[in-house]
């Protein structure tokens, strides 16, 4: 099989295996990284005796992102002022379309579903996608992970135990989001704290991940009032700043909205909307992070 050949089919399996290693890392750079792992291993040794080309790349990228994942454990964790982090975030134009965007929110890879999977052990998490999302069986799980297919068959159990429930129920008509998150900037530009309130969850919870070392950088908010006072004392601030532009964009599929400051990514922020309330504001304020998650939707305006 000539390079060529290689190549064209592994571009025919890259978005899902791109969806397969976003689910197992929720970072879409460790996500590239395992995908870009397997082709060089593919291109190394060919496929003459690959009888299931997508199989058996879906398998190099599993134990990729299994070790990736182990190695975390491993690594000393950096210093933070509180404990938040807000997986990689797929930001799109609202119109998009992109077959590779398409394959990674498929099956409803909702920003919940991700946070509770960083709270599973490595094998729990590896069992739990490839069996739940992507249907391998679990003979050729067990494989991956060194363990027999009984072992893999109760990881998968303990994952699908601690993930249950943590789907949301979202609104699905992406108009009726939007609605909301434009009532809610608007409540927020006017300094109308009754209007902030009304149109939040009571139980409406906001994190805020900036990536800073230093202590008190990130931010973790609790309950419609508290939630609206700190959007009175912070975000009020920076709407009013005639740099600041708001652009409507999808994250991870459901309305969301990217703040920039003269031209620059600032902001980018997930907004869950259940029966008409924000009911969770998810927000990634590190600027390397934002400016990378962000840039093909700046290109494409």
């Amino acid at each position: 099989m000539d390079d060529e050949w290689l190549a064209s089919h592994f571009e025919r399996y890259r978005p899902h295996l791109r969806a397969v290693a976003y689910r197992m890392l929720g970072s879409l750079t460790e996500a590239d990284d395992a995908v870009q792992d397997a082709w060089l291993r593919l291109s190394r040794s060919g496929a003459d005796d690959v009888e299931n080309l997508g199989g058996w790349l879906t398998t190099i990228v599993a134990r990729v992102c299994l070790n990736t994942l182990r190695s975390r454990g491993r690594r000393p964790e950096e210093p933070r002022g509180v404990d938040v982090h807000v997986p990689d975030l797929v930001v799109s134009p609202e119109a998009d379309s992109q077959p590779e965007q398409q394959a990674l929110l498929a099956d409803s890879v909702g920003l919940a579903l991700l946070v509770v999977l960083d709270t599973l052990t490595p094998d729990e998490r590896l069992a739990f996608v490839l069996h739940d999302m992507f249907q391998l069986p679990f003979g050729e799980i067990a494989a991956i992970m060194g363990r027999s297919p009984e072992s893999a068959r109760q990881l998968a159990s303990r994952g699908r135990r601690r993930v249950k429930g943590a789907e949301v129920p979202v609104d699905p008509d992406v108009a009726r989001q939007r609605e909301v998150v434009n009532a809610f900037f608007s409540a927020a530009r006017e300094g109308d704290f009754d209007a902030l309130v009304a149109v939040l969850h009571p139980d409406v919870v906001v994190q805020i991940d900036t990536g800073a070392r230093h202590a008190g950088a990130a931010l973790v908010v609790r309950g419609s009032a508290a939630v609206a006072r700190q959007v009175l004392s912070g975000l009020q601030r920076s709407l009013g700043h005639p740099a600041t532009r708001l652009h409507p964009v999808l994250v991870n599929g459901t309305a969301g909205v990217l703040v920039t400051r003269n031209g620059q990514p600032a902001t980018v922020m997930s907004i869950t909307v259940v029966a008409g309330k924000i009911a969770r504001i998810d927000s990634i304020a590190d600027p390397d992070r934002v400016n990378r998650l962000a840039a093909g939707v700046l290109t494409a305006e």
